[in-house]
């Protein structure tokens, strides 16, 4: 008589592993889509200097929500397929309350509308070594 081999059921799901790990749960489309509008924008990339951050929080893609250590590495980001997927996904509104109420039968059924996402132009080595000169004076 031998022993029984344990099934691994789940050997080929690494793509809902994925989905529900929290280690590096980054923001959400519909976090994101707030974060995209003006004000909030202009105060994601001109944070202050903080250095438990990487790059000391200056280079940051706000599509992606992601911080990275210099400016080269943020350009390189900005031609990688993960944030030209992530551009793709926020081009549809995200879903609201009126569209909930209208699946449930209180309302026509609206298209959802499509939008022009760019990719967030990189600092000028000018700002930036201005805005550096401007931290290590303070």
């Amino acid at each position: 008589m031998t022993r029984q081999r344990r099934k691994k059921v789940h050997d080929g799901d690494t793509h809902l592993k994925r989905r529900w790990r929290t280690k590096r749960r980054t923001k959400d489309l519909d976090e994101i889509n707030e974060d995209i509008k003006s004000e909030n924008c202009e105060k994601l990339l001109n944070q202050e200097v903080d250095y438990d951050k990487p790059g000391s929080a200056q280079h940051y893609c706000v599509h992606c929500a992601r911080y990275f250590i210099n400016d080269q590495a943020l350009t390189e980001h900005f031609r990688t397929k993960v944030h030209k997927r992530r551009l793709k996904a926020l081009e549809t509104e995200p879903y609201t309350i009126q569209e909930s109420e209208r699946a449930a039968g209180f309302g026509s059924w609206v298209e959802a509308k499509k939008r022009k996402i760019e990719t967030q132009q990189p600092l000028e080595d000018s700002e930036s070594s201005d805005k550096r000169m401007r931290v290590e004076s303070n």
